[in-house]
């Protein structure tokens, strides 16, 4: 079947999320505005103005009714999805790179990049009752990051901890309840994680790193399970819910995709076997490297947004399920 291209971006894209339900796509790019889209026709329903710079990152609540994005100016802000408006509009002293709503919806967490003379802190928040009044109340936790800044970030099981990856390699566990201290923390990555996506039930995630490689950890102990091998930078991975898959898309840094045809399958969306660590398929489309994959929550399709400002919803045929692996 042919892939649904979604065009509104301008510049390359940055991350995109699925809703709970699937039935809704958003999309961040440098170009300062979030869009959200249909998943099942492509359709955009319209785009969340308020940025002055690139959106790093974005997040929607389970009930889909409050975004979260953070931003090269400086600020995180949460927007009432219906009404495109924002709800708090909260000042950071660097970019904010990641942020996450927590499971429950009643918390979130974003980090800002070590920069300015600033060092990365991640910052936790009270968003139940989110009204402007929020930029000027204390964070209920900030934790400042000395040694390397944080470059992804999921909340744990039970929004008890927020799992944290660095541009060093280093994956942390921090413990909310005990004023964020650090439980665990792992350096199996040799260079920095650009993304980390948790399986359905959370007890596993998976990591793409910078040194060509992605891995799948336990949530608690941080036991690294599983490892996928390629040549090149991986910038995300993703986890099928209903199969025992994983996708990786990357492709090398962007002041280097000139000098790269397509054909040299680069810019591939790559499958493998969760458990076997075994590449069985791959897809072409983008015109440059893949900066952010998601599953769709049923399973049966799944985006990827990339360099060259495209985002493709990608449904599979009849033939993947039926695929066994031998």
């Amino acid at each position: 079947m042919r892939p649904l291209m979604l065009q509104g971006h301008e510049r390359s894209i940055t991350q995109i999320k699925f809703n709970r339900e699937g039935d809704l796509l958003f999309s961040c790019s440098k170009d300062q505005k979030p869009n959200v889209w249909y998943s099942l026709n492509g359709e955009r329903l319209g785009t969340y103005d308020g940025h002055q710079g690139a959106v790093w990152c974005l997040d929607v609540d389970w009930t889909t009714s409050k975004l979260i994005s953070g931003a090269g100016d400086m600020t995180t802000k949460i927007w009432d999805v219906e009404h495109g408006t924002v709800i708090a509009s909260i000042p950071a002293k660097s970019s904010v790179r990641t942020c996450n709503f927590s499971y429950s919806g009643n918390q979130a967490a974003y980090s800002t990049d070590k920069a300015m003379g600033q060092n990365c802190e991640l910052f936790i928040i009270d968003v139940r009752t989110a009204d402007s009044s929020i930029a000027e109340q204390n964070p209920i936790l900030r934790i400042p990051m000395l040694p390397s800044k944080i470059t992804s970030m999921l909340w744990g099981p039970l929004d008890e901890t927020i799992i944290t990856g660095h541009d060093n390699g280093q994956i942390s566990i921090w413990d909310i309840r005990k004023g964020g201290r650090e439980i665990n923390s792992v350096n199996d990555h040799t260079a920095g994680i650009n993304d980390m996506q948790m399986n359905k039930d959370g007890t596993m995630f998976v990591t793409a790193s910078k040194d060509t490689s992605a891995k799948l950890f336990d949530s608690e102990s941080l036991m690294c399970l599983k490892t996928y091998k390629t040549e090149r930078p991986v910038n995300s991975a993703s986890i099928s819910p209903i199969m025992d898959h994983v996708v990786l898309g990357g492709g090398q840094d962007a002041m280097e995709v000139t000098t790269t045809s397509t054909k040299a399958g680069k810019f591939d969306s790559r499958f493998f076997h969760l458990i076997y660590e075994e590449e069985f398929a791959r897809l072409k489309g983008h015109f440059g490297p893949i900066n952010s994959l998601a599953f769709h929550p049923d399973g049966k399709s799944y985006a990827s947004g990339g360099e060259d400002g495209f985002v493709r919803v990608q449904t599979f045929d009849s033939t993947y399920f039926e695929n066994i692996f031998e």
